[in-house]
């Protein structure tokens, strides 16, 4: 009598392995690591090299013993924080109108926000040309009302808000794309104004992509070179920033001091990224607590 055959069982198979070999992993880290030394590790070394090669007394006069220099400093302390200001106004109003409102030209609106991406920071400095210069639409109307905006603080913002416009809008129309207008029309239904919607729903929704975005846009702001290039005019000590300075203090065979300014641009930098590793982090932490809060309002468990 034939004895009953075994039963096996039919499982799934054994899992693969997902992991890429440890060459790969490693030979892909240290391309990684090759290429940000070379291009940023290696240069920003460079920079604090040369700026206190003649050792830091020299360093100090550099920066504070050259009125150019301060005043470099100064206006780009002032220019910058002016167009953050503009940006956050529009970025405010434009991705309230794009998020909340449905209106003829809207993807308009959407693809202009965009456009300083796409040109050139020159041609943009020129199309300022065209349209305050001299001969262009408004200069001369301009100029009987003793308005100057060419070669003056006011262009300096002007162009420099036109090429950092994008960032703090792109960073709230996904935002509050995403968040919705439920809270908002929460509280309209209970009797809220519109300043109380704002202060007290929307803003505090949309806090860390709004200083995300103001971070992003303050340092592209402090290191525009084309746009204000080209408006500015390079008068020394009235509408050099640093880094026109840092072009014409090189230009003048001042290396030290070229890199002197240099090194402050790159500090301005670091503190921009560490700020902006910061706003990510708390931004994290904070979508984390909301979320444990969510679950544990419907009873789960966080």
């Amino acid at each position: 009598m034939a004895e009953p055959m075994a039963k096996t069982s039919v499982g799934p198979p054994p899992p693969r392995a997902t992991s890429d070999p440890a060459w790969v992993r490693w030979g892909l880290t240290l391309l990684a690591m090759t290429i940000l030394t070379v291009l940023v590790v290696i240069p920003v070394v460079s920079v604090f090299a040369q700026a206190f090669s003649k050792g830091i007394v020299v360093y100090f006069e550099n920066l504070l013993g050259d009125p150019d220099t301060r005043h470099s400093i100064v206006l780009t302390l002032t220019v910058a924080p002016c167009a953050v200001v503009l940006n956050v106004i529009f970025g405010l109003a434009a991705a309230w109108a794009i998020t909340r409102f449905r209106f003829s030209g809207r993807s308009l609106l959407i693809t202009l926000i965009d456009l300083p991406f796409s040109v050139s920071p020159v041609i943009a400095g020129l199309v300022f040309v065209l349209l305050f210069g001299m001969q262009g639409f408004f200069g001369p109307w301009l100029r009987a009302q003793g308005i100057q905006i060419l070669f003056s603080t006011p262009g300096l913002i002007l162009a420099t808000t036109f090429v950092t416009l994008p960032f703090v809008a792109r960073e709230l129309i996904p935002l509050m794309e995403a968040l919705g207008p439920d809270e908002e029309l929460a509280a309209l239904s209970l009797g809220a104004n519109g300043w109380q919607i704002f202060w007290r729903v929307t803003l505090p929704n949309i806090r860390w992509g709004l200083l995300y975005g103001v971070i992003l846009c303050n340092a592209r702001a402090m290191g525009e070179f084309g746009a204000v290039y080209v408006v500015s005019g390079k008068i020394a000590g009235q509408t050099c920033t640093m880094p026109l300075q840092v072009e014409q203090l090189f230009v003048g065979f001042n290396s030290p001091a070229a890199f002197a300014v240099a090194s402050v641009l790159t500090l301005l930098a670091v503190a921009t990224l560490l700020a902006k590793t910061r706003v990510e982090a708390l931004a994290r932490q904070s979508m984390k607590e909301a979320t444990q809060a969510r679950q544990e309002s419907r009873g789960g468990t966080p």
